[in-house]
């Protein structure tokens, strides 16, 4: 299975990240967050493969997190609630992500990214 780059090509921190890949000779595939949007099936798979909790999974420095007011109504959620709320809107979701056959990178840390992929 070719890695899996999820990204919004708009976003700065993608282009960054996809400049880092092809920089390191990684091939991936490339998927347009909003063209189509992870599935709830997706997303369950690939939240346990991050072993990361949900809400890190949340892009809170985008509009529509501050315009959903989802600082206040996250703690209040479960977990199926929370998935259901990142499948209807790629734009909530933190990006790009990188779904490889054992992991799943969110957000780019370069580190993170060159520990995990060497």
């Amino acid at each position: 299975m070719n890695n899996l780059f999820i990204e919004y090509p708009k976003c700065t921190t993608c282009q960054k990240a996809k400049k880092w890949l092809n920089g390191n000779n990684i091939k991936f595939e490339v998927r347009h967050i909003l063209e189509n949007i992870p599935t709830k099936q997706e997303l369950e798979k690939w939240i346990k493969l991050s072993n990361k909790e949900i809400k890190k999974w949340f892009n809170t420095s985008g509009l529509k997190y501050k315009e959903l007011n989802l600082k206040e109504k996250l703690p209040n959620m479960n977990d199926k609630e929370k998935i259901e709320l990142l499948a209807n809107d790629g734009m909530l979701i933190k990006r790009p992500l990188l779904i490889t056959k054992d992991t799943v990178l969110i957000g780019f840390k370069q580190d993170e990214w060159k520990n995990t992929l060497k």
